[in-house]
């Protein structure tokens, strides 16, 4: 694992198929001050934030394995995971996609490609509505 500059940063945990997506938005965001975590598929992204418990997670929603969708609800309906807010990374743009992403559990929806700074924004968003737990 990599030794994060500041222990106490967010952790961030991108989920993206694409190499090159991740490694840009995981840049921007280390830039930005942020831990960052990377998983490749949904059963990945499950994995990792069971076991590194991000503080905000960007769920690409068309991935191999299984997808997006999939990941969100079994993150959503597990106790350990429940409250990590999600953000939908897609490239659907349609109007019904949004809605099903909050059906499935996420919390916000981003239509790729978007700008990384567009992207921090949102998670600084996300974030700030979150309750720290206490």
């Amino acid at each position: 694992m990599n030794s994060p500059r500041n222990d106490t940063a967010p952790l961030v945990l991108i989920v993206d198929d694409y190499q090159d997506a991740r490694e840009m938005y995981a840049e921007y965001l280390e830039y930005s001050g942020y831990r960052v975590a990377e998983a490749r598929n949904g059963l990945e992204a499950v994995e990792k934030a069971f076991a590194l418990h991000p503080s905000v997670i960007l769920m690409d929603l068309s991935l191999p394995v299984m997808d997006g969708w999939e990941a969100t609800r079994r993150l959503k309906s597990d106790a350990r995971t429940r409250s990590i807010p999600v953000v939908a990374l897609t490239g659907h743009a349609l109007d019904g996609h949004s809605r099903e992403a909050q059906d499935a559990g996420c919390d916000a929806y981003v239509t790729k490609p978007c700008l990384p700074d567009a992207l921090v924004r949102e998670v600084q968003r996300v974030l700030a509505t979150v309750a720290p737990a206490a």
